[in-house]
């Protein structure tokens, strides 16, 4: 923790030094709001007399600093409101939040394009990171009418989705478990349902979605391959409304207001719930019982509440708790289920008349799972813990930014698991992280540098990791940048997924695990932490008003990987000492390395949103034995997404999605035998024994599944009721064409397993 402590020190040293040298000029400090006071994220303002401008956070707020004393005219432009111009003046003390609400006006999307989204491309770094909203997640077509994020993940460069039932996303090279999921912060362990359309997360509650594929900063930690980071929205703070959708897979039901009027103190309030079931297990029995006679074994629930209270300085308390369940039956087959709780609270603090933002967080979680093969005993999984988090953003100036902060996690894992031959692991870990951070942001016209610092201390395993991380861009002109970043990661948690196997529907957590070899390719094994090095580089161009081009090329170099060894036939016990370790350990160490490049193309004006994306990757891995190819390896992946806005009043939406991927690795079959048991020796009548079906394998993952290739499409007609609200009806088909994409072939019976077939879909989504 010294270090920690000096860390933070230091950069208050510097602070302290940048605000007397700038002392001479002033800062604005502002809240941009929209129509129903939510704080306006993305607006842009800009200081009209110097060249300097702000674009709004998650928050709702800017920061202007160093700014010449003086009159000023400002600018605040946002998409779908009308450009409002405002005086300000900067004085010596100037204390007061500058408070903006918007008015809602028809804007042309290109102009807020140009003034938002592109002046955040110059001048931030944003290295494979996609930011996703609410209304860029609805323009892909929705199954049943409803859009979700799970379903606009698969499209982003650089991810791979393995199959509509159970299906996992991998992202550059990375399996689930290296992937970080926040919601408001807080981690979670199991964000997508077994049927993998959808999410656990409602579209109409989040404000922002940050996805980084690879390359993230300091900020971020105990995770070796991407972050998904998600925020939610405050609730209404004007007037109480009502959001109702139905479908043939689900329904919803959200509710949001203010829970008292707003004081004379100009303390102000909401609250948001969101609840969704689903009742596809039902329903499927009559829509689509093509698709089995029993019907598609799936259900979920889901449920999310928020209290948020704000200042009249602009600081605000959100208080938040959520509950997800998921549920899977297979008659006579498996059976698995999971839960998942939590709740906590977040802070924003504005300090009067300081150039720093300061925000907190601390929370609890429980996660449970269970799968229950037929005949097989039971497995189970359960991990529980709290993080807590404080983070300091400063404003040096316009040029110059600072931030820094420390985070605390502690978790409880608990296992109880049979791997392949039936041996039972079933270790209760409890696991305490600290981790220290300090970034650095510099731009001046041109250049922009990221420089930055996490240091986190495992302390259940007695390592701290030092992890150097940098970003950084260059703009050669207007239109044109490019860009790279480096950095190195750890994570100490470990899945009971092995991904050499298709489908993983059971998903165990553990850490801290004492059952790895002692050596790995002659080398002593120093370490018990997964790691990682990124190399990205990057290039970004402005075509025109409308186009964006973006491309980048990685390399994630997994030095050290952990994972349940598939290849074990012998038991850690003293018996089989001489035996290797490869062949009786129960976790295994491995490295790899993926490689590749994403192609991103954005058409957008203001009715038609055009994504064309094309990803080549290249995923190996290398344990004792060989090196193979991971079964989602898929080397070329190609996504297109449409959407049309049409109708005089716009009210038509149109959405197309179609998805080619080249096939996955699998492991061929190279010959059937019967296998024996002799449990009475030779005495052993083999004549009137039967045997099982033994199976001789060829290489791992040497052979190739047909390609993959899927239409979707989706309509919504909008409609205006006055007074009874907004209601909105929508048609989809999931797989238009109705193509047979194989998912795996069950080796023993002789069966070929096919994803999803078509799928039509109605829905109902009425506001009030």
């Amino acid at each position: 923790m010294k270090t920690y402590v000096l860390i933070l020190r230091l950069t208050f040293i510097l602070c302290i030094c940048y605000t007397n040298l700038f002392a001479q000029n002033g800062t604005l400090r502002g809240i941009i709001y929209d129509e129903i006071l939510e704080p306006a994220m993305g607006a842009t303002i800009i200081v009209e007399q110097v060249d300097m401008y702000a674009v709004s956070d998650i928050n709702g707020l800017f920061i202007i600093p160093d700014i010449p004393f003086g009159n000023y005219k400002l600018q605040v432009s946002y998409i779908g409101y009308g450009t409002q111009f405002l005086d300000v003046t900067i004085k010596q003390k100037n204390s007061d939040l500058l408070k903006v609400y918007l008015q809602e006006e028809s804007t042309q999307l290109q102009n807020i394009n140009l003034n938002s989204e592109r002046e955040e491309r110059k001048n931030e770094v944003n290295v494979s990171v996609l930011k996703l909203t609410s209304k860029t997640i609805k323009k892909l077509p929705g199954i049943g009418g409803e859009p979700d994020v799970a379903q606009f993940l698969q499209v982003l460069p650089g991810v791979v989705f393995t199959g509509d039932q159970g299906g996992q996303l991998y992202i550059r090279g990375g399996a689930p478990i290296h992937n970080k999921v926040l919601l408001d912060g807080m981690t979670i362990y199991s964000p997508f349902h077994s049927i993998g359309f959808f999410s656990v997360f409602d579209t109409d509650l989040i404000k922002k979605v940050d996805v980084y594929t690879g390359g993230f900063g300091a900020q971020y930690g105990g995770r070796i391959s991407s972050v998904m980071d998600i925020q939610t929205r405050d609730g209404n703070k004007k007037e109480l409304s009502a959001r109702f959708s139905a479908n043939t897979f689900a329904s919803k039901l959200l509710l949001e207001g203010p829970v008292f009027k707003s004081l004379e103190n100009g303390i102000s309030n909401s609250f948001i719930l969101s609840a969704k079931t689903s009742y596809l297990d039902q329903t499927s029995k009559s829509f689509y019982s093509y698709l089995s006679d029993d019907g598609l074994p799936y259900s979920f629930s889901d449920f999310y509440g928020k209290l948020s209270f704000f200042s009249k300085s602009g600081s605000k308390v959100n208080v938040y708790g959520f509950g997800f369940n998921d549920n899977v039956d297979y008659v006579n087959l498996t059976q698995l289920g999971w839960l998942t709780y939590g709740f906590g609270t977040n802070i924003v603090l504005i300090p009067s008349s300081a150039k720093m933002l300061v925000e907190g967080k601390i929370a609890y979680s429980k996660y449970d799972i269970f799968q229950e093969d037929f005949g097989a005993p039971r497995n189970n999984s359960i991990i529980d813990g709290f993080n807590l988090g404080l983070d300091f953003s400063y404003f040096i100036s316009q040029q110059h930014q600072a931030k820094y902060g420390i985070e605390i996690l502690g978790y409880t894992t608990q296992l109880n698991f049979r791997n392949s031959i039936g041996t039972l692991i079933d270790p209760k870990d409890h696991s305490t992280e600290f981790a220290g951070y300090l970034s650095y942001n510099y731009k001046n016209n041109r250049m922009i540098i990221d420089p930055s610092l996490r240091i986190q201390n495992y302390t259940s395993l007695g390592e701290t990791s030092i992890e150097p991380r940098l970003g950084i861009k260059y703009n050669l002109n207007e239109y044109f940048r490019i860009k790279g970043s480096f950095g190195l990661f750890s994570q100490n948690l470990m899945s009971t997924s092995s991904e050499r196997n298709v489908v993983n529907l059971f998903s165990g957590f553990l850490s801290s695990t004492t059952s790895l070899p002692e050596s790995f390719q002659g080398e002593t094994i120093q370490s018990a932490l997964q790691k990682a090095i990124h190399y990205i580089i990057g290039l970004e161009y402005d075509l025109n008003n409308n186009i964006d081009i973006n491309l980048e090329g990685y390399v994630k170099d997994f030095s050290q990987l952990i994972t349940e060894n598939n290849n074990q036939i012998f038991e850690d016990i003293s018996e089989f000492e001489n035996e290797p370790d490869y062949l009786k350990k129960e976790f295994i160490v491995e490295k790899g390395i993926a490689s590749g490049f994403d192609v991103l193309i954005k058409y957008l004006n203001d009715r038609i949103n055009l994504w064309m994306v094309y990803s080549f990757g290249i995923v190996e891995r290398e344990d004792e034995i060989q090196i193979y190819s991971p079964h989602y390896d898929r080397r070329h992946n190609l996504n297109f997404v449409f959407s049309y806005l049409f109708g005089k009043e716009k009210n038509w939406d149109l959405s197309i999605r179609w998805n080619y991927g080249s096939g996955f690795p699998f492991t061929k079959t190279q010959a059937y035998y019967e296998e024996l048991n002799f449990t009475n020796g030779s005495n052993t009548d083999i004549n009137n024994l039967n045997g099982d079906l033994g199976i001789i394998y060829s290489d791992l993952n040497t052979g190739r599944l047909p390609d993959y290739h899927r239409l979707d499409f989706g309509i919504k007609k909008k409609s205006n009721l006055n007074r009874y609200g907004v209601v909105e009806f929508s048609l989809g088909v999931t797989n238009v064409y109705n193509r047979s994409n194989i998912f795996y072939y069950d080796r023993i019976d002789a069966v070929r397993v096919d994803q999803l077939p078509i799928i039509p879909s109605a829905g109902l989504n009425w506001i009030f």
